[in-house]
């Protein structure tokens, strides 16, 4: 795994210092090439062994080692006669993006153990209904996932505002689900509602990227989405990426928990293509 990802991937079992480390060498990799262990030592107050330390827990011979494999990593590919792969080449762009977004759902499989799927698999399996919310063009992916839990005729409600989502969480009782969808995670209305589910006995489940954010303090538990790009039309892409494979492997799993799920769905699927159209 490339030395980014893989600190991402370890953060969450990491000391304090280590986790402030790994921040900060998140924050600012483009920047490390013109750090010392010394100096960023330094700037985090910390010591110099304890960069050391941190460089070798990950399996590189220390910290100059480190630094060189992450500047090797974000270095941009070329192809013949230096020619940049990704920015000056149709074909090869697309190369470069289904490559990014191969990259970007390995690094959040790594992040996300399967039994951590199984458990929010369970959850929604067993609820007597399931609430799913989505920021912004996560509301779209929502939506989605809220209809193919219906089709295994897993009662599930998609919301559109906070409002109406208040309204339903007052109704909830125990092993109700939440599901909300934030890719930052910040937004104190939702973070409130989460707050509300939870005090009702309900369940709440995060899906965001892999930051520190208030969304995955609330929830119960929490999906995280890996991926990152330092071009803003391409992260957004490797990020819906993450958050889709994610929801595929939940609902895989929802449809091989039990085989009367399977013939629901086919029995669903049937009474809708055989609809009147128009």
């Amino acid at each position: 795994m490339k030395p980014l990802p893989k600190i991402r991937a370890e953060r969450d079992q990491m000391s304090a210092i280590e986790r402030r480390i790994a921040d900060f060498i998140l924050e600012n990799a483009q920047l490390l090439r013109d750090y010392s262990s010394q100096q960023l030592a330094a700037a985090l107050g910390i010591s110099q062994s304890s960069v050391v330390k941190f460089s070798q827990k990950l399996g590189y011979r220390g910290y100059p080692d480190l630094k060189y494999s992450i500047a090797e990593a974000m270095t941009p590919e070329t192809g013949t006669a230096g020619v940049p792969a990704a920015t000056e080449v149709p074909e090869l762009m697309s190369g470069d993006l289904w490559r990014r977004k191969s990259e970007a759902e390995a690094e959040t499989r790594a992040i996300n153990p399967p039994s951590a799927l199984e458990y929010i698999a369970s959850l929604l399996g067993r609820a007597n209904r399931v609430l799913l919310i989505g920021v912004a063009e996560d509301s779209t992916t929502a939506r989605a996932f809220a209809y193919r839990l219906s089709l295994l005729g897993i009662a599930s409600v998609h919301h559109f505002d906070y409002a109406h989502l208040g309204a339903s969480i007052a109704a909830c009782r125990a092993g109700d689900v939440l599901l909300a969808i934030s890719e930052h995670g910040k937004q104190s209305a939702l973070c409130q509602l989460a707050r509300s589910m939870r005090e009702r006995q309900g369940k709440v489940v995060a899906l965001t990227r892999h930051t520190s954010n208030p969304l995955r303090a609330h929830a119960d538990i929490a999906l995280l989405v890996s991926g990152q790009d330092d071009r803003p039309h391409v992260a957004p892409l490797l990020y819906q990426a993450g958050v889709q494979h994610l929801l595929d492997r939940l609902f895989v799993l929802l449809c091989e928990g039990r085989g009367d799920r399977l013939a629901t769905l086919q029995a669903n699927q049937e009474r809708i293509r055989l609809l009147p159209e128009g």
